[in-house]
């Protein structure tokens, strides 16, 4: 199964708010959905969508890369330029991206973020580190896809 940079999901998902629900997102709520992105994809089609880490920080899963190059946004709202293209994506994949929008991409960044914090990847990332505390542990694929995985199963959709 094909493999994307982080950087490419990015793009789709913001190429897909401003083309499918004409909205926009913040660095954090972009963050969270692109880690509901790779867990469900882990857990479902059991291969990771991309291959950089997600670390434990203390506003929930992040990627430092995209951390760094969307930071200066703030809270604010990404542009997403009109010219920018989304990815081609495998059609399971493109269809899995589409089922995670539509269950989170309703959700505030806030929301999401704690969601996350209930959720054992994060949580066994930063072990009994304090939620104030800095944290640069990466989330474990494996954790990710397992923990999804239970998920899954639990809720039915097998």
């Amino acid at each position: 199964m094909k493999s994307y940079h982080v950087s490419q999901i990015a793009d789709w998902v913001l190429c897909y708010f401003r083309d499918h629900l004409d909205d926009s997102v913040s660095p954090l709520k972009l963050q969270k959905l692109l880690y509901y992105c790779q867990a469900w994809h882990l857990a479902i089609l059991e291969c990771p969508l991309f291959e950089e880490d997600f670390q434990a920080w203390m506003h929930g899963p992040v990627i430092p890369s995209l951390y760094h190059q969307f930071k200066d946004y703030g809270f604010n709202s990404i542009n997403c330029p009109p010219e920018l293209k989304a990815v081609d994506l495998a059609d399971d994949t493109h269809e899995l991206l589409i089922e995670v929008m539509d269950k989170y991409g309703e959700h505030t960044a806030r929301y999401l973020e704690l969601l996350t914090h209930q959720e054992e990847p994060w949580l066994s990332a930063r072990g009994n580190r304090s939620i104030e505390e800095r944290c640069g542990a990466v989330i474990d694929k494996e954790t990710m896809k397992r923990f999804y995985q239970k998920l899954n199963a639990s809720t039915g959709n097998e």
